[in-house]
């Protein structure tokens, strides 16, 4: 199967700018879960850890397909996570005109903070790595 379309950065900001339209939508419901559904303690900050890990790991990546792995740290590490912290805050703030949201809560934000943040770094770890499994494969396809 051929992926190529996923090493293409325009494919990694198209990915964030929808990432970013469904947190909006998301954050004017007013409310995240479904009635009736189990009751899991602190399942909120779950599910900010999660979505904002997701997007630490999608911009972290078109990060590094637009300037590379010898882009300085501070473009793929610190940048991404200044962003996050800043997306929260601001997701935060939506969501005190939210009917029957709460909003300005300081653990989502550290829970959206820590998800971009865990998001980052695995990326940066791991992207070198898929780079060059992908290298692989496209050599071994050509011969």
């Amino acid at each position: 199967m051929n992926f190529e379309f996923s090493r293409a950065p325009r494919f990694w900001l198209a990915a964030l700018i929808l990432w970013a339209v469904t947190l909006f939508i998301l954050s004017s419901l007013n409310k995240t879960l479904p009635d009736g559904g189990p009751e899991i303690p602190h399942i909120d900050k779950i599910l900010h850890f999660g979505y904002f890990f997701g997007g630490g790991m999608i911009l972290t990546t078109w990060l590094l397909l637009k300037k590379g792995d010898a882009a300085p740290l501070a473009y793929r590490v610190v940048l991404p996570i200044l962003i996050f912290a800043i997306i929260g805050i601001l997701d935060e703030y939506h969501q005190t005109f939210t009917p029957g949201r709460s909003g300005n809560d300081p653990f989502d934000w550290l829970a959206d903070l820590m998800g971009a943040s865990i998001g980052v770094f695995l990326t940066n770890r791991f992207h070198p790595v898929f780079e060059k499994r992908s290298s692989n494969a496209a050599i071994i396809s050509e011969d």
